[in-house]
């Protein structure tokens, strides 16, 4: 049997690439345009011609990733498409997504970090990373914290609806020390904490959790915009600037920005 020329091989494998890109390109501009769409949008989108990209769409329905609507003649995602999505949701652990900033967090800021999700007693710490010289603080994977009186569980009474969530909030309000309630001050202190925290971007307590003591704390979303967690920095008070307004909280900020976009979040 004869083997085709070198150039020939070459040839080839760079066609089967390009099929591969153009079939991606094709299956990433029907999720931008909503998993559906008509044959002269997807083009558009993917600067080709209809002739061209309606070649490609046979092939990607013939292995599942795509169909059409005989109504409509809408192309949309496949159930293989379907199942490849859902695998990578299946894998999307904030946790692990969040590991790399934590290190970021560490390294460039110098000061302890972790990563919250909201457990069955509240606000639980589930990864944490702290500097060569760390502050001395009761907070260690596990630790369950106060919805109130930590940035961390601000976060979580301010993006969470839950019925529970702010039963246990007004507990707190109940049971706190009066410097603490001070910081809540207000007719209605809960909700005014709720609305701040939301239009911040963020959570920042000053010594109300522990004396000297301060943190700044964001949300982490799923790619349903369900808050799933925090990512949260903490630091003696006075040796960072705790502010909304701060650089530490711009880059808490977008540090958690980007693990809710590798979860999905507003794509």
């Amino acid at each position: 049997m004869t083997k085709a020329p070198p150039q020939t091989r070459t040839l080839e494998r760079r066609q089967r690439v390009q099929s591969a890109e153009m079939g991606l390109r094709i299956l990433k501009a029907l999720a931008r345009l909503g998993g559906a769409a008509s044959l002269t949008a997807v083009a558009a989108d993917v600067g080709e011609n209809t002739a061209k990209v309606h070649r490609y769409m046979a092939s990607l329905i013939q292995e599942g990733l795509v169909a059409q609507n005989p109504a409509t003649q809408h192309y949309y995602l496949g159930q293989e498409a379907i199942q490849i999505g859902l695998a990578a949701l299946r894998q999307s652990d904030p946790i692990r997504l969040g590991e790399p900033a934590l290190l970021r967090l560490r390294e460039e800021l110098k000061i302890t970090g972790f990563i919250a999700t909201m457990g069955n007693k509240g606000p639980t710490v589930l990864r944490l990373e702290e500097p060569a010289l760390p502050v001395t603080v009761n907070v260690r994977a596990g630790s369950v914290l106060p919805l109130l009186w930590s940035a961390t569980g601000q976060v979580f009474l301010s993006y969470l609806d839950d019925d529970d969530v702010m039963k246990q909030a007004q507990e707190e309000l109940a049971a706190g020390s009066r410097d603490q309630r001070a910081a809540v001050s207000g007719r209605n202190p809960v909700e005014a904490l709720r609305k701040r925290v939301r239009a911040q971007g963020c959570a920042v307590v000053n010594d109300t959790m522990l004396r000297g003591i301060s943190a700044v704390s964001a949300p982490i979303f799923d790619h349903t915009g369900r808050l799933i967690a925090a990512l949260t920095v903490l630091g003696a008070s006075g040796s960072f600037d705790a502010s909304a307004e701060g650089k530490v909280a711009g880059y808490v900020k977008r540090q958690a920005g980007e693990i809710s976009a590798a979860l999905g979040h507003g794509r």
